[in-house]
């Protein structure tokens, strides 16, 4: 049978039809909600103060219930910004309209499915988990029979809810695998189905974003200013820094989203992403995080040692913005320059060129310029949607009248450096013919002003270097300036 997403799949089952007058048990987590409450806790207490991880393996010495009760107890959970079902609701709310009784039975800590059961405003009975009792299979099933009864239909999405299927008068089944399905419409009527069509390699690319690995051919720039491009071991380690860059970014995207959960939530556009979304589930991420950042740091092991130590440092510094510094107005955007230009001098000592102050002072000014060309286009975006603040970050939509000169005026300083750099001497000592150059410094004032120009018309919906290497302009642009300077090296036309 074809899945299409978010259908509702009913089968004409007799007894499935009776047994839609017994109460409807309903599960929280995977079935009312796609996401795992516990885990989504453990990230936050984790996000609160990062050295409760060390607690957490003492308390789940006393048992998962202990452990569960502790968690909640140590977190604020909000029901609100949860993702919900929207087929499942849509079905639970003819069902309550239609007189049928509605309980919520999970194994999740009680504070939590009562704060669930409060905002949803369906269910007539709640049936969790507390700091004594972890209800789940044969447990759930215990308190189910004593608290509802014998007759029962039970919508559930997992293995484990297998024996309170079995024991239910009729099953609703949400995106479970087919062996469980199988498994449970041999023991029970099927009452309802519901799934939610997956693409998996499409969502995993998302969550990865594969497209923002283009950021990291900054670490071209070295090969390209050091004029290395024609040894081909030297393009090949390059390559090397650039996957390991690349995963390491990835793994560092997953765990940004992770902790951005709730904001995200919040968000006109990033309520969309994998993990917001819970299209990928948490646990996945965490496992995919962990293996990326290992294959990062292997890959540096064949590049050097003072590579991997860059690498290291750019882990670090984007592991303080997505935990405390992106919370700080200014200090995210400084610490954005600086992740920019980490690839740079990776690049520079990965093929062991001289890291020249030009380039350096050059890449601080223009990528503090482009980060603020992020941040304004998500206040531009607010803006345009009556939105004060951003959510989770000390910025308002008030703020552009002075991050908007603040950026322009960074773009135009890192331009007044190129310019310095071209009549400087050591210029005319690298480049046949550095006038050519000055090709570039217009090509630079067009380019920057450009994205700024895009910005305030709020038609930049992306990082400003991936919409640079997407954006046909853009993209010729950079091509003109590549080419004049590789012509301005190798090319002498005005002899002394």
């Amino acid at each position: 049978m074809k899945m299409q997403k978010n259908s509702e799949l009913a089968t004409p089952d007799t007894n499935a039809m009776i047994a839609q007058a017994a109460p409807l048990v309903v599960d929280l987590d995977g079935t009312l909600t796609p996401t795992d409450t516990l885990v989504e806790s453990v990230l936050q207490l984790i996000k609160q103060a990062p050295l409760n991880l060390f607690l957490l393996p003492f308390w789940l010495l006393r048992g998962i219930a202990y452990f569960k009760a502790k968690v909640a107890g140590a977190t604020t959970f909000s029901a609100r910004s949860l993702p919900y079902r929207e087929d499942l609701l849509r079905f639970l709310t003819e069902q309550k309209a239609d007189g049928r009784r509605l309980v919520l039975a999970t194994a999740a800590h009680q504070s939590i499915a009562n704060a669930v059961a409060a905002h949803i405003g369906l269910f007539d009975l709640v049936i969790a988990s507390d700091a004594n009792c972890n209800l789940k299979g044969e447990r759930k099933l215990a308190a189910i029979r004593e608290q509802v009864g014998h007759a029962f239909v039970y919508a559930g999405d997992s293995k484990v809810d297998l024996p309170i299927w079995r024991s239910a008068r009729a099953a609703i089944l949400v995106d479970v695998g087919d062996s469980v399905s199988r498994a449970v419409r041999q023991s029970v009527p099927t009452e309802r189905e519901f799934r939610t069509a997956k693409s998996l390699l499409k969502t995993w690319a998302k969550a990865l974003r594969v497209h923002q690995w283009l950021k990291n051919l900054l670490i071209f720039v070295p090969l390209l200013t050091a004029f290395s491009f024609s040894s081909t071991a030297a393009v090949l380690t390059v390559l090397l820094a650039f996957l390991s860059f690349s995963f390491a970014a990835s793994a560092t995207y997953i765990v940004n989203d992770l902790s951005d959960l709730s904001s995200d939530r919040a968000h006109v556009r990033k309520r969309a992403r994998p993990f917001a979304s819970c299209a990928i589930k948490i646990v996945d991420g965490i496992g995919a995080a962990i293996a990326l950042m290992s294959g990062a740091f292997l890959l540096s092991a064949f590049v050097s040692p003072s590579f991997s130590l860059v690498l290291l440092t750019y882990v670090v510094i984007t592991t303080a913005y997505t935990w405390r510094l992106k919370e700080y107005v200014l200090l995210d955007v400084l610490t954005l320059a600086v992740l920019y230009t980490v690839r740079i001098v990776a690049g520079a000592l990965a093929i062991g060129a001289p890291m020249s102050p030009w380039l350096l002072a050059f890449s601080v000014f223009i990528f503090f310029s482009l980060a603020l060309v992020k941040r304004c286009s998500e206040l531009v975006s607010l803006r345009s949607a009556d939105i004060e603040a951003a959510k989770g970050r000390d910025y308002r939509t008030t703020d552009l009248v002075v991050l908007w000169p603040l950026g322009v005026a960074a773009a135009m300083s890192s331009v007044v450096i190129f310019c310095l750099f071209v009549s400087a001497s050591v210029t005319r000592e690298r480049y046949a013919t550095p006038e050519v150059l000055w090709i570039v410094a217009l090509g630079l004032i067009y380019w920057l002003t450009r994205l700024w120009i895009k910005t305030a018309r709020g038609e930049m919906h992306d990082d400003p270097i991936v919409y640079a290497l997407k954006n046909r302009g853009s993209c010729l642009t950079i091509a003109i300036c590549v080419g004049a300077m590789v012509f301005g090296h190798f090319v002498e036309i005005l002899p002394d």
